[in-house]
């Protein structure tokens, strides 16, 4: 048995296990590495989470090993994880409903993290008391490269998109996926499940239409080479997005990190929006979170893009 740990946080004991145990081979990662990280990053991380059901990506051989998916609270959970019932239309599973966690405090938090949650992913929209869902409050678009181009040219459709958004009057938040592209996040109120998924397949379809050499909105690989996808469909009622200040599961422990206009607009090399743990605890030290209350600044999403030529 690797190294263990009894630690008591915020009134919660928990049993740390096999701290020692390395999940990031290339870079010598280890699990408790891990897991101080999601202690540091929890005061920025935790606000994204906030009444949102966690699907859990979890590695427990580390990221060279098998992984699966949770959607469900794992068995044997303490008693104080808070956890959800929730409708889950769409779901490939055919599951009506899923029994997921709800992270409220940091305790909750180390203990995924210990049980090699690497990722976290969150639905577009939150739950009420009564667990029922709310109408989607998150505009989502995913842009992905195709081999050769690289996070270089995501940055340049990503000003594209955010145009197209602004002058629908939102406001536009970027991160890195924390692994080889930008997502771009809109607050918005939507008046139905279905809304936010219409309105972004028109962005992506326009701007494809318009930057052919550059920009594709359909998911076919064959389509893709050396141009950007803007993926629309994470909008889906059913589907999530790795979480702002979440590991990823790459060669090294990557972050989906929260950037400025000013990284994206000046990014050169595929080099320059990639930050590990270490870099993303330095930037949450030294400044706060570039999405801090995004909610409030929401707006009504509009039924289809205003035409912006």
């Amino acid at each position: 048995m690797g190294e263990t740990a009894t630690v008591r946080i915020d009134g919660r004991v928990l049993r740390l296990t096999n701290l020692d145990k390395v999940l990031f081979p290339e870079h010598g990662f280890t699990k408790a590495e891990v897991i101080d990280y999601y202690t540091r990053i929890a005061p920025v991380l935790l606000p994204h989470l906030a009444g949102r059901p966690v699907t859990l990506r979890r590695y427990p051989d580390g990221v060279d090993g098998p992984c699966f998916h949770e959607r469900n609270v794992p068995r044997h959970a303490p008693d104080w994880v808070h956890v959800i019932r929730a409708a889950t239309p769409g779901s490939v599973r055919g599951e009506e409903y899923a029994d997921s966690v709800l992270v409220l405090d940091l305790p909750t938090l180390v203990w995924m993290a210990n049980l090699t949650a690497l990722e976290l992913h969150i639905p577009h929209r939150a739950l009420d008391l009564h667990s029922r869902w709310h109408s989607p409050d998150l505009l989502v678009f995913d842009l992905t490269p195709g081999t050769p181009a690289t996070v270089v040219e995501c940055c340049r459709v990503t000003l594209l998109v955010r145009t197209e958004l602004e002058h629908d009057g939102m406001t536009v938040y970027a991160k890195t996926d924390g692994a080889t592209g930008i997502q771009l996040h809109a607050p918005v109120g939507a008046t139905t499940p279905g809304q936010t998924a219409r309105y972004a397949k028109d962005v992506a379809q326009r701007l494809a239409t318009r930057h052919p050499g550059l920009v594709v909105s359909t998911t076919a690989k064959t389509t893709r080479r050396g141009k950007v996808l803007i993926d629309w469909t994470p909008n889906h009622p059913d589907r999530t997005t790795i979480a702002p200040y979440s590991l990823r599961a790459r060669p090294r422990p990557t972050v989906s990190t929260p950037v400025t206009w000013t990284e994206v607009q000046t990014c050169r090399r595929a080099g320059d929006l990639v930050f590990l743990a270490g870099d993303v605890l330095t930037r949450a030290t030294h400044s706060e979170d570039l999405h801090t209350g995004m909610h409030e600044r929401a707006i009504a999403l509009p039924t289809q893009p205003t035409n912006n030529p």
